[in-house]
């Protein structure tokens, strides 16, 4: 008897123990839901005083640190489906008809850049905007314009090398950057909807290719691999906008962790899901990260602590660790969820979220373009908005 009494005793104090580790994690997430909506509600009206001053013709890009004034693109420019997508992403959460105006007008600002064979982004530019406009209006225009952004970007396809071109610039004969990986969402969709499976394919080989010379050994990325368009081969590994060649630039490894996660959902391919979680752990392990966890704007900074954080790789990775912690279990799945909880905590906090009516209306502060060439340091992106609402609302849909 006394034997089966200490077994239910212990047996009474470990289920006492997890409804209390339960009720905590349930508290955190009340808590952190409670926050998204108190972040999604400033984020919404600082888009709506936005709205008001970007010119009609142009998209919010950034903010010039030398004066304060608002820097915009026209529609060419990479970052040119991230306003317009934040807005989509707003108006889902908001229901708000103002939201919803502003959105169908700068998504048609990038209409005619479906027919642009000179860029790699298109999935940035397309993807982000009139993909979520799709998904929410169910708009068949929306769908005709994707399916022809997914043909323009296929013709920067090289079989022999097995990617899809980055840049038409600089001393590289075929440059591909690890940014890439976030455009093949559009081809997959591609496929999906149309039944042709070339696009598909194209994003295969591609995320194949880059996953086997893009990585070190401890599964940091190179930012731009070039390779020979003659025989395939490998000729440089290069950064662009990191700090050294061998260096851990930080929005790079967030690309990759955000794009390998993203192809799983998209394939089911178990080598992409072990790709996504390797990244992770070179992320989250790193001696240079942060306690905040949002990363210096390089791993490998010279003169870090005093280097300057990236608000945007923070954004992305804690939307796609979210994600990545859905795939896993046990341990590992809880570890990759408060990890991007944590990042997520850290970018509602006055340390990076602006004030309403402040940083010309964008949400995050603290961003970093390109230390290397001086652009954009210590400023407002408009990536970093979209990544961060997005996050915001995944963990608003997953926690529950």
């Amino acid at each position: 008897m006394k034997k089966l009494s200490f077994l239910l005793c212990g047996l009474l104090a470990a289920c006492t123990a997890t409804q209390v580790v339960a009720q905590k994690s349930s508290s955190r997430k009340q808590q952190m839901i409670s926050l998204a909506n108190k972040t999604l509600d400033l984020a919404t009206r600082q888009y709506k005083l936005m709205a008001k001053h970007v010119p009609d013709n142009v998209l919010p890009r950034s903010t010039n640190p030398k004066d304060g004034s608002l820097v915009t693109a026209k529609s060419e420019w990479w970052t040119a489906g991230f306003y317009p997508g934040t807005l989509w992403y707003l108006y889902e959460y908001s229901k708000d008809k103002t939201i919803r105006q502003e959105a169908i007008k700068r998504t048609a600002l990038v209409e005619k850049e479906k027919n642009n064979k000179g860029t790699h982004d298109l999935g940035f530019m397309m993807y982000c905007s009139f993909g979520n406009g799709l998904r929410l209006t169910k708009d068949p225009a929306y769908k005709d314009v994707l399916l022809t952004s997914a043909r323009s970007l296929c013709t920067r396809f090289n079989p022999t090398v097995g990617c899809i071109k980055s840049w038409d610039h600089g001393d590289w004969q075929f440059p591909v950057i690890i940014d890439n990986m976030m455009n093949l969402e559009l081809l997959t969709w591609a496929t999906r909807v149309s039944g042709d499976t070339s696009f598909a394919h194209v994003a295969r080989t591609h995320a194949n290719t880059t996953k086997l010379h893009h990585f070190r050994p401890d599964y940091s990325s190179y930012h731009v691999i070039g390779y020979d368009t003659t025989t395939g081969a490998v000729v440089a590994k290069n950064t662009h906008q990191g700090f050294a060649d061998s260096s851990a630039w930080s929005r790079g490894q967030a690309w990759g962790l955000y794009g390998y996660t993203m192809m799983y959902r998209e394939t089911k391919d178990k080598a992409y899901l072990e790709q996504a979680r390797h990244i992770a752990e070179f992320i989250l392990n790193n001696p240079h990260m942060p306690a905040d966890l949002i990363p210096y704007w390089d791993y490998d900074a010279p003169d870090i602590p005093n280097a300057p954080r990236d608000a945007s790789a923070g954004a992305v990775a804690a939307s796609a660790l979210l994600e990545l912690s859905r795939y896993t279990q046990g341990e590992t799945s809880a570890k990759y969820w408060k990890a991007g909880e944590k990042m997520l905590e850290s970018l509602c906090s006055p340390a990076y979220l602006a004030k309403e009516g402040e940083n010309n209306d964008f949400i995050l502060k603290h961003s970093v373009g390109s230390l290397p060439h001086k652009s954009e340091v210590d400023v407002p992106l408009t990536y970093a908005d979209y990544y961060f609402v997005e996050a915001l609302l995944r963990y608003k849909q997953w926690a529950k």
